[in-house]
């Protein structure tokens, strides 16, 4: 059997290295999970139109009023991610066609599943919306 010399500072460099190359995996292949806690909106329950829509274009997401209920749905399409416009009728995705129901379900394809609903929490008279 051959023995293969090796010396101390390759022996730590290889070491260095992986536990480098481990530490950028953890870091970039783990969720996380303070990005879901954070308020994506927060708003005063008066400014919701009812039997309307308060859209927020840059985090995508629309708080929908009917009667006393108040619920937000992501504006993200579920058929290949494109930004819904809401419309008096419900809403629709300016891409490919597909049209949701005030409620997010749909109601013409592409897409196949609903949109999604986003968790909102009564503060006071302010609603907040999170990702979670």
């Amino acid at each position: 059997m051959e023995n293969i010399p090796q010396s101390r500072r390759t022996f730590i460099a290889t070491l260095t290295a992986l536990f480098c190359s481990a530490l950028l995996l953890r870091r970039y292949l783990t969720p996380h999970k303070a990005a879901a806690d954070k308020a994506l909106a927060s708003v005063a329950t008066a400014e919701i139109p009812a039997q309307g829509a308060l859209v927020f274009r840059e985090a995508r997401i629309a708080l929908m009023r009917s009667g006393d209920d108040i619920y937000a749905l992501s504006l993200v399409c579920t058929h290949l991610g494109c930004t819904v416009n809401v419309t008096a009728d419900g809403l629709s995705c300016p891409c490919h066609g597909s049209q949701f129901d005030r409620g997010g379900n749909v109601v013409k394809g592409p897409a196949d599943r609903p949109l999604r609903r986003m968790k909102t929490s009564r503060r006071g008279e302010m609603i907040e919306v999170t990702a979670g």
